[in-house]
């Protein structure tokens, strides 16, 4: 996409020259390079497949099944090609954003479109802290709940304030690989219960029946798989990986063109484990609501929700499971407010520049901006949560900004 002109392309370290390498050869060298995916599906796990749905799943029962695995295939084209974006330009996706055609107050239109976005993922990252106050409240400590909401903010700011990328993928692949282990062990003990999947109900989910409650299935569309603010993440998670770096400067040479085309195939590699990770943890996520909560006309509410989903695990593991599922509960949507909250203290020092509320004169100072984001951000999140406790619909908040999202993304 040569000639793309793009306004205070404000992430400097990954785009620099230095750091052009060759791509790696077979499988175990590509594997060394892979990483963005895998944090990316620690931030989906955590707000659309724990929450979202099982909701789901409770209120429709198996009848939904193809239309959340639609929703996470679909979209996964849309992040290769954000990313592509990325690597070949060289720039951030806000910065890409910004270069949209049509009417510009200050910036481009769609850049104040993802601002409202952006102001509902800290409603949804509000809930997933609320979550995380849950799932200890019903592990029975004898500590407040606001004790327990100032300890798990706090404790992320501390732990993302280094602003560094490796932490990142580490801690958020550890936790989802434990908590989806306990879904597909769920999944599979289901079927020595009242409430095993058969046949006819996987049938029954690819009918293509159309959703009966509108909300709450443009929300699962929004959030589950990768969803408008995972798209959006995604490309800078590549870029601090040094997907961008190792191609170079373009130049169109057959030396970069190369390069490009070598580190395009890890690029696909990353994408697709990620759609296939959060792709088997959707589908696991909504045949245990649609089996056991649907069964029994449970649904997923604001002061039930770590109770209920607690339920769902107990009846197919027994008391063990619902254990395995507190402390994989909490795993997962621990990864995803620390994801999501490492993420976007890196679109808000971008779009500081973008918008012109401030200039970096260098990388250092970039760098400061994210560090105080990443401290500012799970205080403003903790205090929304503080002020209005109820995590699903704080999450449904910004599911919905997401999924009206989607369509400027894909287009």
């Amino acid at each position: 996409m040569p000639g793309l002109e793009v306004q205070d392309p404000a992430y400097d370290p990954d785009l620099a020259d230095a750091g052009v390498s060759p791509p790696p050869r077979g499988w175990l060298a590509t594997s060394s390079h892979l990483g963005p995916g895998l944090i990316i599906s620690a931030a989906i796990v955590g707000s659309g497949e724990l929450i979202v749905t099982p909701k789901v799943g409770a209120a429709s029962g198996f009848s939904l099944l193809w239309f959340v695995v639609f929703a996470c295939i679909v979209k996964v084209f849309v992040q290769i090609e954000l990313a592509r974006l990325a690597i070949v330009e060289r720039v951030t996706t806000l910065a890409a954003l910004n270069s949209v055609p049509g009417p510009r107050l200050r910036v481009s239109w769609i850049l104040w479109f993802w601002l409202f976005m952006y102001l509902g993922l800290v409603f949804q990252v509000a809930g997933l802290i609320g979550g995380c106050v849950l799932v200890f409240q019903t592990m029975g400590l004898d500590v407040s709940p606001h004790a327990l909401l100032v300890g798990i903010t706090a404790s992320g700011a501390l732990l993302l304030v280094t602003g560094r990328y490796k932490p990142v993928e580490v801690v958020s692949t550890l936790m989802v690989a434990m908590f989806t282990l306990s879904t597909i062990v769920a999944m599979v003990a289901l079927q020595w219960t009242p409430y095993r999947v058969s046949a006819s109900d996987i049938a029954e989910g690819f009918r293509f029946n159309l959703p009966a409650s509108f909300t709450v299935a443009f929300a699962a569309f929004g959030v589950t798989g990768v969803g408008a603010s995972e798209l959006i993440y995604y490309p800078y998670w590549c870029l601090e990986k040094g997907y961008a770096r190792h191609v170079g400067a373009r130049d169109d040479s057959p030396a970069w063109r190369a390069r490009l085309a070598g580190w395009l195939r890890v690029l696909h590699t990353d994408a697709v484990l990620s759609l296939l990770v959060y792709t088997g943890a959707t589908i696991a996520f909504y045949m245990l609501g649609a089996a056991v909560l649907h069964g029994q006309g449970m649904q997923v509410t604001d002061r039930e929700l770590i109770e209920t989903l607690r339920q769902m695990y107990e009846q197919t593991l027994g008391a063990t499971g619902a254990w395995i599922f507190l402390i994989g509960a909490f795993a997962v949507l621990y990864s995803t407010f620390f994801v999501a909250t490492a993420s976007n203290a890196r679109l808000f020092a971008d779009a500081a520049q973008l918008f012109g509320l401030t200039h970096y004169p260098d990388d250092a100072a970039r760098v400061r901006m994210v560090r105080a984001a990443c401290v500012g951000l799970p205080v403003t999140c903790a205090t929304v949560y503080f002020l209005f406790p109820q995590p699903v619909v704080l999450v449904l908040i910004g599911a919905v900004g997401q999924a009206l999202m989607l369509p400027f993304l894909g287009g």
